[in-house]
């Protein structure tokens, strides 16, 4: 695959980012600012990244509806022009290949900005013989804006009311002077937004934010301080908490599985793997005061039951956390564990998740 490029590259090194490659597309894995305060930006004031490196894939005609409704488990034909759906992507074998949030844009016209999975090429493959258009779209680039400021600098800078914007919907307006879509979604457990606008006008948008940002606390955020937050809110994130062994019940995300619409990629599959888990996506607190060994494993009496999938160190919470894979018999409030990485052996504690704000109230706030 070619190395795709961000139209935002120059001006993230200029900020001084260390770059990294995550979906062939080079991304700061560090600034020179503290990690932690990166974090804090998100949870008191604003993070800004850039998301582009997602694939964001054009479906169009006729056929765009049974398209990417056969791709995903939700039922896409309840999902109204100017909202959208996070949904996981599956093989047909029911397990997991990627996820993807789906905006339907207008009748016939649907924006999938999926992961690391073969999403483009299951539309693709779908796509022969019906009557419908799929573009993998890399000028369309994404920059996530989230924390609990970010409606202010925003709606400040907007012709939209961006305030009556409820979670999971989108309208097309504009942003310092330049026509964009402004999405109420994000990866962060926050409130917050993205903004889907194109190459030529992304480092205007960019720098405008940044401008008006930074008096209000604005912060760039690098890959390591995304990855914080999103343990902390206890966010799937595939290719890390789930892969191609994994279920959507494993990883709590049957919510997502329709039980009435007809068919989809994996259908029959995945309801014959309900209820026979190999493993539960949970949280573990670690007796320790800094970030435990991704490669880790959970032990019970000298047994394996779990493995550590990403860990953090939360400032918010004085505590060193993990989003964990268990056996659903250690998957239980309080279960005492034995953590044993490569450079650090302690004492865990399984939780919950997500660690902060369990109700979601903070992404969902009007």
């Amino acid at each position: 695959m070619a190395k795709r490029i961000s139209a935002l590259d120059a001006t993230l090194r200029a900020l001084g980012g260390e770059m990294e490659d995550w979906n062939g597309m080079d991304l700061p894995a560090t600034y020179p600012t503290d990690l932690l305060d990166e974090h804090d930006a998100v949870r008191k004031t604003i993070g800004m990244w850039d998301t582009s490196a997602l694939r964001k894939i054009q479906v169009r005609g006729p056929d765009a509806l049974a398209t990417v409704d056969y791709l995903v488990t939700r039922d896409m034909t309840k999902i109204p022009v100017g909202k959208s759906a996070y949904c996981p992507i599956l093989k047909e074998d029911g397990h997991f290949c990627d996820d993807a949030i789906i905006n339907t844009m207008a009748e016939g016209h649907y924006l999938v900005a999926s992961g690391i999975g073969p999403t483009l090429e299951y539309l693709q493959e779908y796509a022969k013989g019906r009557n419908v258009s799929i573009e993998d779209d890399d000028d369309m680039h994404v920059l996530a804006v989230q924390g609990p400021k970010s409606l202010e600098l925003l709606d400040a800078h907007t012709d939209a009311n961006l305030g009556e914007l409820v979670f999971s919907h989108h309208i097309d307006t504009t942003l310092f002077g330049k026509e964009l879509m402004l999405s109420r979604t994000g990866f962060s457990g926050e409130r917050g937004y993205e903004v889907f606008v194109g190459a030529d006008d992304v480092v205007d948008v960019w720098q405008g934010l940044m401008d008006h940002g930074q008096p209000l606390g604005l912060l760039p955020m690098s890959l390591g301080a995304i990855e914080s937050v999103c343990v902390e809110s206890g966010l799937m994130l595939y290719g890390a908490e789930a892969n191609e062994e994994n279920t959507p019940w494993e990883m709590d995300f049957g919510w997502a599985v329709s039980r009435k619409k007809g068919d989809f990629r994996g259908k029959q599959a995945v309801f014959e793997l309900e209820g026979k888990d190999k493993v539960k996506l949970y949280g573990i607190v670690a007796d320790h005061d800094g970030v435990v060994d991704h490669d880790a494993k959970l032990f019970i009496d000298g047994n394996v039951v779990g493995r550590i999938t990403t860990a953090a160190y939360s400032k918010h919470l004085g505590k060193s956390i993990a989003l964990v894979q268990l056996i659903p018999s250690a998957a239980k409030e309080g279960t005492q564990l034995e953590l044993r990485g490569s450079t650090i052996q302690c004492q865990a504690t399984a939780t919950s998740i997500p660690f902060v704000d369990p109700g979601r109230e903070r992404l969902h706030a009007m």
